[in-house]
């Protein structure tokens, strides 16, 4: 008896121990499996270099918009400085060892950090990218960034301001030839008023204006790659080029009528939307990205729209009736020094922006971009926005130079600016323009 009762007691003792082992490996358990979903939600830090100066504040309110919905993930937006190069901001960072986990760059910029950059050929958003839009950053195969936004530029005109030029309605397609813009800048200056402004920042004249020397060479795109590829050969004699001397032509009329005539070299970025919003100038030689600084002036009621710039007195010619038009910024994913939490994180916000409710709303309706994705519905509501999507709708486009070497607009805007302070004449902008590409690897 007492055997069978020692037997019970070391039974009983055992299966306690083992319950006690069980109930120790499931708290175990638990907390590892507590841990695990612990690291899953661990606060990760990213940052996105802005080189869109003009919607900094949108993006602001984007990343809190975003981290309200993804509590452990917090987005500061870096902006790239005044007179800095996206280029030179993102190298400078890199050199420094600290780069953002995002970068916003422009096109001709994301083949120099392929190698430095994530492979984005596998994500969701890449089958609802519009046509062609990732081509010019693909590389063997691969895409290299996320198309941010398209852009359009040219002449942006005050509808209310040009009714009163013409005495009526105006209709933009009533320009399109030099001389019919020389006749519309008559009108305006017999107003009173000042028929346009021309801002002088270099990336204004030197990637936008001067760029469409380039892009009108030819509604084949191919025929405008070979162009370039000439003028770096030295093959091109730019001063006897039609489509750089009407363009010039234009601009000559441009430094005519310039409410900034007598100091063309002072003005500022600022000082466009203002001028036009208040109705002082009928139009402004920049894109759609304005409009958020255009409609803090305006008094026109969102009445504006965009014509192209001229460079013959032929309509028929290539670039009187298009506006210049590509897929301007694109971002792209850090990962020499971007940790994988922060990547992934990354890789969150960019889906957020194209899938999202409020990520589409902060593109279109708050940063009047023009998206790049087929999925998002949603139609511009400033009026830049819309009169670039008539444009494209039209087939009136003329491709942008969104590949142009990342000096380009800094150093051939130097020699834009000369020229528009008049300090060399039209043969000395030439050839300081074939300079530079003869230069160029």
């Amino acid at each position: 008896m007492k055997r069978e009762q020692r037997w019970m007691k070391l039974s009983v003792l055992s299966l306690i121990m083992m319950l006690v082992l069980s109930a120790c490996g499931s708290k175990a358990a638990t907390e590892s499996n507590s841990s695990s979903e612990g690291s899953n939600s661990e606060s990760v830090k990213i940052t996105l270099l802005n080189s869109k100066s003009e919607i900094n504040s949108q993006l602001e309110q984007a990343a809190k918009d975003f981290h309200a919905e993804n509590p452990n993930i917090t987005l500061e937006i870096v902006p790239v400085g005044s007179g800095q190069s996206p280029f030179e901001k993102a190298s400078a960072l890199y050199a420094s060892g600290s780069p953002t986990t995002m970068m916003m760059l422009d096109t001709g910029d994301v083949e120099k950090f392929k190698d430095r950059v994530l492979d984005l050929t596998s994500e969701s958003w890449m089958k609802d990218a519009v046509e062609n839009s990732t081509a010019a950053t693909t590389f063997d195969g691969k895409n290299y960034a996320f198309p941010f936004s398209i852009e359009g530029y040219g002449f942006i005109y005050n509808q209310n301001v040009l009714d009163q030029a013409v005495g009526g309605t105006f209709d933009p397609k009533s320009v399109q030839t030099t001389a019919q813009l020389d006749e519309l800048f008559q009108k305006i200056a017999a107003t009173g008023k000042s028929p346009l402004i021309v801002s002088p920042m270099d990336w204004s004249l030197g990637a936008h204006y001067l760029g469409l020397a380039y892009g009108g060479q030819s509604s084949d795109r191919a025929k405008v790659d070979q162009f370039i590829t000439d003028l770096k050969a030295g093959q091109v004699d730019l001063a006897s080029n039609a489509v750089f001397n009407g363009l010039l032509d234009t601009f000559d009329l441009m430094k005519t009528y310039n409410i900034d005539k007598a100091s063309p070299l002072s003005g500022t970025y600022e000082r466009g939307p203002e001028v036009l919003g208040k109705g002082e100038v009928g139009i402004w030689f920049q894109g759609n990205w304005a409009w958020p600084q255009i409609s803090s002036f305006d008094t026109a009621d969102g009445k504006y729209g965009f014509l192209p710039v001229p460079v013959s007195n032929n309509p028929d010619d290539f670039g009187n009736t298009q506006i210049s038009a590509a897929v301007s910024k694109r971002i792209l994913l850090d990962k020499e020094k971007s940790t994988p939490a922060q990547q992934e994180a990354a890789k969150k916000f960019l889906d957020w922006i194209v899938y999202n409710e409020k990520g589409q709303d902060f593109l279109v309706n708050q940063a009047s971009i023009i998206p790049a994705f087929s999925n998002i519905t949603l139609e511009p509501t400033d009026p830049l926005g819309k009169s670039i999507s008539e444009y494209i709708k039209a087939g009136k486009i003329e491709e942008s130079m969104s590949t142009l070497p990342a000096d380009h607009w800094s150093k051939l805007g130097a020699s834009m600016q000369k020229y528009l302070a008049d300090v060399i004449d039209r043969a000395g902008l030439a050839s300081e323009i074939q300079a530079y590409w003869s230069n160029v690897k």
